[in-house]
């Protein structure tokens, strides 16, 4: 009663954790340094295909079984389940031929699915039928290429079917509002699931046939654990003993590799069995040279070396589990006991694929030594070097051994006629000459290299590896200056002929130059070879590049652009950049990038010459100074241009190239009236305005230190720039353009003092140019009327109901612009800021706080010395109270 009334939810939450736990805790021993079998699927199921057709049986579903029901509801309730899996070994199976690998791979999928839908629709013995007219399908070796892919595409399915059974009959162990603790004992368990997985014993033992009967009980072995302590250890030795039944040696070692995987999965303690397994499949090791094997060979029209590799990934998971965490003497004796079959190549290449890299590193000439003792009909030699160099890529020989062991092992392999073959060792042997040999060694092996693939145009068939070679070199040459005297270095970049893969290689080559590059360079072999590099990078930008590529190739030109110096030889750097700009215009950061760096370099002339230009630092920085301005009209964004026009102009101001700095600032000037009204920004179109106020405030700002020129009337730039924002059309409710008045009326404040707030040096502004002349403060004021007029009139727009706090806000900013910049002892700006402030209350829209600390700091500032008139002002500025 407990348990029908406990909650499903909270149940089937305990019982998920529990799991999740459970199954850390029975991978506890294997660790992380255990290649698991889900990273080699991958690899199998794309080594091992096949154009040939296959055949495959789809259970059916028994009409037998179904003609029973309609005849005698007694008899349903007699059969037994083992009469059921007769029905379906008697004829509930279709053949399907000639299919395609893919059409049996989706077939294989299509079981897998079925299988879970049976098991969710509580048909279990359907479920079970399933997975053993899968398991039959692994006695077929009809084609024999597919069958490592054949052998991981049921073993998903078996998994599939394993983890369902553990997990139905673990949740039928809950009782009483508990699930079982994690490292439950038998005892622990009920009766109900007892005779549950009994019964899943029973009716695989009942299956006939050896294979189909082997896998399915390997796939439950880990529900021996709800029956006894001691069943997982019993069942092992005994499934081992099964697989000297199954006469064909590939499809045994396939059979053994699954138990070793189980193994590993359930009890990786009971490492006994595993090693009985492997000295098992030593004995009967020998099969595989015998009459049966060669007859099935000829039948199917298979050469021994295409044969033998298809054992390699049974071995290899065997030999990796039982010299996982083994001890050097277990290690040593199956090193020994392989060497008793006659060295054997095929055993050579599993042991050197799953024994411990140290283990193998340490031993290297007697690998060698092995190597070259082994037959080389069955399994060529250059597969063991290319296993031997995977392993000294991971573990280093003894010192004295290295030269020798590259010798004989590049001995080999440049005698190699086959290109695949040659590159598939090579590129292993590449990351052990560039670990312990210099540039010279590097370079004979790319020489090698180049030798073996260009003939025929090899190389287009062998990318990849030619990639992985080149990002071995690059990982162990991190001074670019030793790399590019590599002399086969950029003859071998000269392969790479097709424009993606040659553009990834220059992208790895930039990505490591900018991560390990620490110091700036002028070195001409680096910088022609990188130029080289970027230029082929850049000149993969078309139409259809996506901007997030743009993005990324820009960013590698960039890094390298800002390491380029050539110290004080300013000239020589800014030749640099116009080389730069004609081979990377099509990328506009890059140009932005060059703009910056140009100007850049006119401060820092600027800086050795302390502001003092001779006649020839003069002329170099109006070079610069003409070098951005030809660079910026050929950008895009227009904000981009906008600012650097004003960026590049200030810097001109600064290096007193005032009729320059006049043209960057007319240029800018002009170009506001093109901004759009929306503009992309991340990929998303925003507004413009707020952008192009935060700009305008910034350059008025810049005019306040620009001298007027002589041939144009007083304050030019500055009205210029405001009938600009007076023709420029404004969104409709927006305040942007009273905002960018205001901040006119602070510059014109700041231009009426005697001396302006800051100057550049050896530039002289308008204050000394002017002298605090009555005609330039009549225009100044004259102008300052103009705007304020401006700013009242919009104001008096804002007077209805929607747009009356727009008006209170306004209205308070300028009376505070009045209150910071205007003198108010004049009686006309005294009584208009007394207006504004009535204005900024009469709605009551405005913040009360805000009205409070504004009337504070007014009795405070008036306290200050020639501040008094400020008292009389606070008296006129009463705070309105609400009701």
């Amino acid at each position: 009663m407990f348990a029908a009334s406990a909650d499903p939810a909270t149940l089937a939450a305990a019982m998920d954790s529990s799991r999740k736990k459970r199954d850390r805790d029975d991978n506890s021993i294997v660790g992380s340094d255990f290649e698991p079998w889900a990273s080699k699927r991958g690899e199998i199921l794309a080594r091992y295909t096949t154009t040939e057709k296959l055949s495959i049986n789809l259970f059916m579903g028994s009409e037998k079984g179904k003609a029973g029901t309609a005849t005698s509801a007694m008899s349903e309730k007699v059969r037994t389940r083992l009469e059921e899996l007769d029905d379906f070994e008697e004829g509930s199976q279709k053949e399907l031929l000639n299919l395609t690998q893919q059409d049996y791979v989706n077939r294989i999928e299509e079981l897998n699915q079925s299988l879970k839908d049976a098991w969710a629709s509580d048909q279990k013995v359907k479920a079970l039928k399933i997975v053993i007219q899968c398991s039959k399908l692994l006695s077929d070796t009809s084609v024999i290429q597919f069958y490592p892919s054949k052998f991981v595409l049921i073993t998903d399915i078996l998994d599939t079917f394993g983890k369902l059974v553990y997990e139905r009959i673990f949740s039928m162990c809950v009782d009483n509002r508990s699930v079982l603790p994690d490292h439950f004992s038998p005892e622990n368990v009920n009766d109900t699931a007892k005779e549950t997985c009994l019964n899943w014993f029973f009716k695989i033992a009942s299956i006939r046939e050896l294979i189909p009967r082997f896998y399915v009980e390997a796939s439950i072995l880990k529900c021996n654990k709800f029956l006894s302590k001691t069943g997982i250890s019993e069942c092992l030795p005994r499934l081992t003993c099964m697989v000297r039944g199954i006469g064909d040696p590939l499809v045994s070692v396939y059979a053994r590799a699954y138990l070793c995987r189980v193994g590993m999965e359930v009890a990786p303690h009971l490492k006994e069995s595993l090693n009985k397994n492997f000295f098992d499949f030593l004995l009967t090791f020998k099969q595989i040279h015998g009459d049966t094997v060669q007859n099935q060979l000829v039948l199917q029209g298979v050469e021994l070396p295409s044969y033998l590799p298809l054992y390699s990934p049974a071995m290899d998971w065997v030999f990796q589990c039982v010299s996982y965490h083994a001890p050097e003497a277990l290690l040593t004796e199956m090193m020994e006991r392989c060497k008793k079959l006659g060295n054997n190549a095929l055993l050579l290449n599993s042991v050197m694929s799953a024994f411990r890299a140290e283990f193998i590193a340490t031993r290297s000439m007697d690998f060698i030594g092995m190597i070259k003792e082994c037959d080389e009909s069955g399994f060529p030699k250059h597969l063991l070097f290319r296993s031997l160099g995977l392993n000294l890529a991971l573990a280093d020989p003894p010192e004295s051994d290295r030269l020798q062991i590259l010798n004989e092992a590049w001995k080999v392999i440049t005698k190699l006629k086959n290109p695949q073959d040659y590159i598939n060792c090579a590129e292993v042997w590449v990351e052990y000459t560039c670990r312990h040999f210099t540039k010279r060694e590097v370079n004979t092996v790319l020489a090698d290299v180049i030798k073996h693939m260009t003939p025929d145009r090899a190389f287009e068939d062998s990318y990849p590896q030619l990639q992985s070679i080149i990002k071995k070199v690059i990982a162990h040459f991190h001074d670019f200056s030793v790399l590019f005297s590599v002399e086969k270095f950029l003859p071998f970049l000269d392969m790479f002929q097709k424009e993606s893969v040659r553009v990834e290689v220059c992208k790895c080559i930039m990505e490591v130059f900018i991560k390990h590059q620490q110091e700036p360079t002028k070195d001409p072999v680096i910088l022609n070879a990188l130029l080289h590099v970027c230029k082929t990078m850049h000149d993969s930008v078309n139409a259809l590049t996506l901007e997030d590529e743009k993005r990324m190739l820009a960013y590698l030109i960039n890094g390298f652009i800002k390491m380029v110096s050539f110290g004080r030889d300013f000239e020589q750097q800014l030749s640099f950049y116009v080389e730069a700009r004609s081979m990377f215009c099509n990328l506009e950061p890059v140009l932005v990038q060059l703009i910056h760096s140009v100007n850049r370099l006119a401060m820092e002339t600027r800086k050795v010459m302390k502001g003092n230009h001779s006649r020839k630092t003069a002329a170099f920085v109006r070079a610069c100074v003409a070098y951005c301005f030809i660079t910026i009209p050929s950008l895009v964004g227009i904000f981009t241009r906008l600012n650097l026009y004003l960026h590049s102009g200030q810097v001109a101001l600064a290096n007193q190239c005032l009729s320059q700095a006049d043209a960057f600032f007319k240029a800018a000037i002009s170009l506001v009236p093109e901004v759009p009204k929306m503009i992309n920004i991340d990929g998303k179109m925003r507004p413009s305005e707020s952008f192009l106020l935060e700009f305008l405030c910034n350059f008025f700002s810049t005019l306040l230190i620009v001298p007027d020129h002589p041939e144009h009337g007083v304050l030019f730039l500055v009205r210029e720039l405001l009938n600009v924002v007076q023709d420029y059309t404004w969104e409709e409710n927006s305040d942007e353009k009273i905002r960018i008045y205001t901040c006119v009326l602070h510059l014109l404040s700041a231009m009426s003092q005697e001396t302006y707030l800051y100057h550049v040096d050896k530039v002289d502004s308008n204050d000394s140019l002017y002298g605090g002349d009555s005609k330039f403060l009549a225009e100044n004021n004259k102008l300052c009327e103009t705007v304020m007029a401006q700013i009242l009139e919009h104001l008096k727009t804002l007077a209805k109901d929607e747009a009356l706090k727009r008006q209170s806000s306004l209205g308070l900013s300028f009376f505070n612009s009045i209150l910071a910049h205007g003198d108010l002892r004049n009686n006309r700006l005294n009584q208009l800021s007394v207006n504004l402030w009535h204005l900024a209350q009469r709605h009551g829209c405005v913040d009360t706080r805000t009205m409070v600390k504004t009337l504070e700091y007014i009795k405070k500032q008036s306290k200050q010395p020639d501040m008094g008139h400020l008292t009389e002002l606070a008296l006129r500025l009463p705070l309105q109270t609400r009701t």
